[in-house]
């Protein structure tokens, strides 16, 4: 059985959101896609890589060839806005099928497992996380660092041949959790924040999602926040 909650806020000083998700039980796929913020018609991005996606999963690809798909389509369509800035988004998707779960992201938004505790799945296609990698900087410092909304990888704005669509997968069990979200979460709330409110019991997946949320705007809302929690009994 699998039980899910879901939701997004422009946050307290975006006049637009342009995040958009995906909440699919029947297909087995969720996913966060956020507009690249600086371009014009980031919302048209995202909205495009959900509905690909989604279709192309409908159409039993793998998770991984919907996101190019997606991102082909996206090109498409920046390519017919003549005179604008390309459309870009970063997108997290979670696909769970039989006893299996995939996961593939392309830019920052994440995915993370909840078991005894929060884990990580995703890596960010970020300079910071380039950074963290090379011991330049801590994670902590990465938290603040001036440049740590500088993706390095987005549906629409990479050249189709350097575009990394990055997957893991493994098999499910009872009691697993997935939370998949935009940074706009997890710019304002730390994995310590987000564990304590993922891992209460006492709450429903939406009441969890509804406390990230406001978690976040407590935090300075500086961005959209979307998240979307699923949970396996």
């Amino acid at each position: 059985m699998i039980e899910f909650g879901h939701g997004t806020h422009v946050g307290l000083r975006r006049e637009h959101n342009e995040d958009t998700y995906q909440a699919d039980s029947k297909a087995g796929l969720w996913l966060v896609a956020d507009g690249m913020g600086g371009h014009e018609h980031g919302e048209v991005a995202s909205a495009i890589a959900r509905d690909i996606i989604s279709e192309r999963i409908g159409a039993g690809d793998t998770l991984v060839a919907a996101i190019r798909e997606a991102d082909r389509a996206i090109i498409a369509a920046s390519e017919c806005r003549a005179g604008t800035l390309p459309m870009g988004t970063t997108v997290a998707a979670l696909k769970i099928s039989g006893e299996v779960y995939q996961v593939a992201w392309v830019g920052d938004s994440r995915v993370y497992l909840v078991d005894s505790g929060l884990q990580q799945l995703s890596r960010d296609h970020s300079f910071v996380r380039q950074l963290v990698d090379r011991g330049a900087i801590s994670e902590d410092e990465a938290r603040s660092h001036p440049r740590r909304n500088e993706v390095t990888q987005a549906l629409g704005i990479t050249p189709a041949e350097l575009l990394q669509v990055s997957c893991v997968e493994d098999q499910i069990k009872p009691g697993l959790q997935f939370l998949v979200c935009s940074d706009g979460l997890t710019e304002e709330v730390d994995n310590a924040g987000i564990e304590a409110i993922v891992m209460r019991r006492d709450l429903s997946a939406q009441e969890c999602v509804d406390q990230l949320i406001a978690a976040a705007l407590a935090g300075g809302g500086s961005d959209n926040i979307t998240a979307v929690l699923v949970r396996l009994s």
